[in-house]
């Protein structure tokens, strides 16, 4: 009987497999850290944040940046170094992820233009809803501790919402390290973030641990939620 069973299993196993692919567990859950950095601060944030999203079993996270708007010859008079090779995202590319961390530097308390150009460009997303659902994290860099450091990830939920995506911010979750007050620390229970002076300053061994620490909280809310599904 027991071999009969085991054969029957077998042929209706195959049966399957020829008409189409059996679903499994392991396929990866992707998590996009999609970022503008001018700097290169808010790149070594998304570096961290890429490690600590990999360091969860079973996911997959890739790096990647939005286009640059400014003309080189700008870039030149603002000093800014030549991009990484970091590959640059298009709007459709986002949704092959399961989850994102977005990270901008600020402007005037609100991401840099660079980045909202990019989700401007993502309204055949929106129409077709294919952001709605998925979890998404927020991370930034300011010149000061009043540059906004709050008021960055505060304005730029709105891009979630309106997309029907999840916020999924740190809290307190990162434990002592949010309550240092000895040592100038950037970010806050909205997401990892650096401070970055006159430009000469890089973001600290702390604010890279909390870095770390988001990538692998959102990553493994998103396999959850991937799970789940």
């Amino acid at each position: 009987f027991s071999i009969f069973y085991l054969s029957s299993t077998l042929v209706l196993c195959l049966g399957e497999l020829i008409r189409r692919p059996c679903k499994t567990s392991s396929m990866a859950v992707k998590v996009y850290i999609v970022y503008y950095s001018m700097y290169g601060h808010v790149e070594k944030l998304a570096e961290e944040i890429k490690k600590g999203a990999s360091s969860v079993e079973g996911v997959e996270a890739k790096l990647w940046q939005v286009p640059e708007t400014l003309l080189d010859e700008v870039l030149g008079k603002m000093s800014a170094p030549p991009k990484s090779d970091v590959p640059v995202i298009t709007p459709n590319e986002l949704s092959e992820a399961d989850g994102f961390v977005f990270g901008f530097p600020t402007r005037f308390g609100m991401m840099a233009a660079q980045f909202k150009a990019f989700l401007d460009a993502t309204g055949g997303l929106w129409r077709a809803q294919q952001l709605a659902g998925k979890p998404a994290g927020l991370f930034y860099s300011t010149g000061s501790q009043g540059g906004g450091q709050e008021t960055t990830a505060l304005t730029a939920i709105t891009q979630l919402v309106h997309h029907g995506m999840i916020f999924v911010p740190i809290g307190y979750t990162f434990g002592a390290g949010m309550f240092e007050m000895e040592k100038v620390k950037g970010g806050s229970p909205y997401g990892a973030g650096t401070y970055a002076g006159d430009g000469s300053r890089q973001p600290s061994e702390l604010e890279l641990q909390q870095a770390f620490h988001q990538g692998k909280y959102i990553a493994g809310i998103t396999k959850k939620l991937k799970q789940a599904a």
